[in-house]
């Protein structure tokens, strides 16, 4: 649902015309790039700040804006910020203390006269303080100068395809600790334009939290039986128990605090939590927002690649086209 949040003094200005420019964290990953080309759709400039300019370049075209920043080293903060008038805030999984990080650019963005941020935070993290997201967002509702809104989506349909992956391709299952719990998984897409929407009308968005979830939800048998169909190579549905995925989580070799955030993500699957429609998603886009099929089918080239050993082909079934 839309939460409405101790308000700024921001929302009860005028905020006039649209942001003119939005520097965008994170620019180089699955939400980052979305949020770029959903500015550029509506016409709102975009600077990417990322660690290695060099490399965003390479990915993003040599005529891009792009700026260095890193999260570690507040010297490329005010730098990164100069000319923009808004920002696009978001955690990088690796990183857990927001203090000297995240929260410290955002006093920066304030006392340089940002406009407006928006801050992608998560499900529950207004309630879950373990979630380093939980501190970024009190610190944003303390700002008095800077209009702000938090998005809180729930589980990213996109985890199939960077997540999951690799689990997928080469051991051909779905590990996550979910029990037979269903998921309202959101498309990154939509999140995308959601946060180009506040952008675009700052005022209407200022001290404001919206919870974004898919229109439908699916169990994870589900979303092995679309896989399935979808690749023609059979997927399975395996559910972890919670010290099993952390176990699983650091023989994939991510970093230990990475291990510890994802886990408590991941600890409320069971209970239902992931699993309620919200419709706060239909009425900001206009229209309905994309499923976990829809996203399955659109990026089915993800997941081809040779057979891993043991994995066979689905009985009748045949790869679909991406639409």
């Amino acid at each position: 649902m839309d939460d409405k949040l101790p308000s700024s003094p921001a929302e009860q200005r005028d905020d006039g015309p649209p942001c003119s420019r939005v520097l965008v964290t994170g620019a180089l990953g699955n939400v980052g790039r979305e949020v770029l080309r959903a500015l550029a759709a509506r016409g709102i400039a975009a600077r990417a700040a990322v660690r290695s300019v060099e490399r965003a370049r390479a990915v993003l075209g040599p005529e891009a804006d792009v700026v260095a920043l890193d999260f570690l080293d507040a010297r490329t903060f005010q730098p990164a910020l100069a000319g923009c008038d808004a920002l696009f805030l978001l955690r990088p999984p690796a990183l857990s203390d927001v203090k000297p990080t995240l929260n410290r650019l955002v006093d920066v963005a304030v006392a340089g006269g940002i406009r407006h941020i928006v801050f992608l935070s998560v499900v529950g993290a207004d309630m879950n303080k373990l979630l380093p997201h939980h501190a970024v967002e009190r610190h944003l509702e303390q700002q008095s100068r800077t209009g702000w809104t938090l998005l809180r989506p729930g589980f990213f349909a996109q985890n199939l395809g960077h997540a999951y992956r690799r689990d997928i391709v080469e051991d051909g299952r779905i590990y996550v600790p979910a029990g037979k719990s269903s998921v309202a998984f959101v498309d990154v897409r939509d999140v995308a334009e959601v946060a180009a929407r506040v952008f675009a009308a700052p005022r209407a968005h200022a001290g404001k939290a919206h919870t974004l979830t898919g229109p439908e939800h699916f169990t994870f048998l589900e979303v092995a039986e679309t896989l399935t169909e979808a690749l023609g190579i059979h997927v399975r549905y395996q559910s972890a128990s919670m010290p099993g995925y952390l176990l699983h989580l650091a023989r994939r070799g991510l970093p230990a605090s990475q291990v510890l955030v994802q886990t408590v993500l991941h600890a409320g699957l069971r209970s239902g939590q992931a699993a309620r429609v919200d419709p706060t998603l239909t009425r900001l886009l206009g229209r309905p927002g994309r499923t976990m099929r829809d996203y399955v089918h659109d990026h089915v080239s993800l997941w081809k690649t040779a057979p891993a050993a043991g994995r066979n082909p689905a009985p009748g079934s045949h790869a679909k086209e991406a639409r």
